[in-house]
């Protein structure tokens, strides 16, 4: 067995995915969760046996990848890349795509894209990402060719830098303000949301039509310091082995760097430790954090009680901070039921 690894709670990945295909439902909204959290084709097949048809990836590569997955209806929910126009035509021919505008500076190449692509318009809604400020939208909404624009398109990033709960349903009201302003104008076009904070959340969608979370199929500790699922719900961790440790110090070294767990950290935690077991992990230990990593480096501070548990060569699970992000940085997961799921 090699170390780090990636290890997914299949189960716990299952249940995620059931409920928020049965939140949408019941909302009446279009699911098109967005695939660039787990690029894993088995994963989607786990949605796919829920009645999800239509997802969101970031790049075309993902978008190549799952259309080769059987998937015919894709938003690639990432600013229009003029340099990649000829592979959008290629990939318009066998599937339904769509693209997002998210700039004026754009319109020029349109008459190069194939007329089998669809147009959602961005918005920006104050995180000052990429998109276009509301009034703008409309106006390039009118003089676009009709039957390209499927509609608007919001991502409410900030909700990931919100403080609480409250916070997260506030931005989520500015995301209905926008929707009704543009269903004033144009009622027959989409208006897309999708972030996992405010859908997990809210329960009022008046004037939303499609939504596209993604980091909700392996939530992390930031979701759950939000305060959008629970510490049961993370069904993602990666497994690092005790190198060294510093009884004076109250540090434990482990394998497992920034090259596995990426950069993300919150006030200086960049995950939280649990103990695993044949079934999972359970909740974090107390007083235990991930405080410093370097390439393959983990340096975990804690607290003596605890420390008298670990021994070299234990194995530690390590909750991520940003679920997305530490996935992609591996090629594979292992299951509990040291089963192999490929990605991309």
């Amino acid at each position: 067995m090699e170390f780090p690894k990636l290890v997914l709670d299949k189960q716990k990945c299952k249940t995620n995915i059931k409920r928020f295909v049965s939140k949408a439902k019941k909302k009446g909204l279009i699911f098109r969760p967005h695939f660039k959290t787990h690029q894993s084709a088995q994963i989607g097949e786990w949605f796919r046996q829920n009645g999800v048809n239509s997802i969101t990836v970031s790049s075309i590569a993902m978008a190549e990848y799952f259309a080769a997955a059987g998937w015919n209806d894709i938003t690639i929910a990432f600013p229009l890349n003029v340099l990649q126009i000829s592979q959008y035509n290629k990939l318009a021919e066998n599937i339904n795509l769509n693209l997002l505008i998210s700039t004026t500076q754009i319109l020029p190449k349109l008459s190069q894209l194939s007329d089998k692509i669809g147009y959602f318009i961005e918005l920006d809604n104050g995180s000052n990402r990429s998109g276009l400020e509301i009034d703008l939208a409309l106006k390039l909404a009118a003089i676009l060719p009709s039957d390209r624009v499927r509609g608007f398109l919001l991502h409410a990033g900030n909700t990931y830098k919100a403080k609480n709960s409250t916070e997260i349903l506030k931005i989520h009201q500015q995301q209905l303000e926008i929707a009704q302003k543009c269903k004033q104008n144009f009622p027959e076009k989409i208006f897309s949301i999708g972030d996992t904070p405010s859908f997990s959340l809210a329960e009022t969608f008046s004037n939303i039509d499609e939504a596209r979370p993604g980091n909700f199929v392996f939530f992390d500790v930031m979701q759950r310091n939000l305060g959008s699922c629970q510490w049961e719900d993370i069904a993602l961790a990666v497994y690092c082995p005790v190198v060294a440790m510093y009884d004076k110090r109250q540090e434990i070294v482990i394998h497992g760097g920034a090259v596995h767990l990426s950069k993300e950290n919150e006030k200086g935690c960049f995950g939280r430790v649990a103990i695993p077991g044949k079934t999972g992990w359970g909740e974090p230990l107390p007083d235990t954090y991930v405080t410093s990593l370097s390439q393959e480096h983990g340096i975990i501070k804690t607290r003596g009680d605890v420390l008298e548990m670990i021994e070299l060569g234990s194995i530690l699970a390590i909750l991520p901070i940003h679920s997305c992000l530490t996935a992609n940085l591996f090629t594979e997961y292992n299951t509990l039921e040291n089963n192999i799921i490929e990605k991309l």
